[in-house]
């Protein structure tokens, strides 16, 4: 019977052996994952709004990565010679007294000016409407900088959009990318 014991004792040993040596490696694996540093990709945000103050406006700024990915393009606002709408000029006239028109009867006569002047133009693909109808573009104060600013249109020829009231002539304006700028603005209350 004493021969019984000492195997039993042996094999008592050998598991409690064994299972010092599992807690052993994951205390070292514990350890391990500790003092390991891992260097995570910090998150760059594509987009950082900021509050104009005393506006309902945002500055967009840009990171370079989203301005590739939404191929942002610019154009200068300019000054061109346009044809200046006027309104009608109305007017009576008194017909000739002929044998058909003793009664004093008289016609009218409408005619539309056509006056030429310098207006400020955009492209009309740097044109954006909000919900309520008002007409914006976004100008680029600076590199990855964008800003909305209000335009007042008197029309549309073509692909340009004559204004009455904007940026100043030279200001660069975004004619690619405008509805993401938008929606990021917008979408980023």
């Amino acid at each position: 019977m004493a021969n019984k014991r000492e195997p039993n004792k042996e094999e008592a040993m050998q598991r409690s052996h064994r299972r010092w040596a599992v807690v052993l490696i994951l205390v070292g694996l514990q350890a391990s994952a500790c003092t390991h540093k891992v260097d995570m990709p910090t998150e760059n945000k594509p987009a950082k709004l900021e509050r104009i103050q005393g506006t309902d406006l945002s500055r967009v700024t840009l990171s370079p990565k989203a301005a590739e990915r939404l191929d942002i393009k610019t154009a200068a606002m300019r000054d061109e010679q346009v044809k200046l709408r006027k309104p009608l000029v109305a007017g009576g006239v008194a017909a000739k007294p002929t044998a058909a028109a003793v009664d004093g009867s008289k016609g009218r006569v409408d005619m539309a000016l056509s006056v030429t002047g310098t207006r400020r133009v955009v492209p009309t693909s740097a044109v954006l409407y909000d919900a309520k109808g008002k007409t914006w573009v976004y100008t680029n104060p600076e590199p990855l900088v964008f800003v909305r600013h209000a335009v007042s249109i008197d029309y549309i020829d073509g692909d340009r959009a004559v204004l009455l009231d904007g940026p100043v002539s030279g200001t660069a304006v975004v004619t690619v990318g405008a509805a993401e700028l938008l929606g990021t603005e917008y979408g980023r209350k």
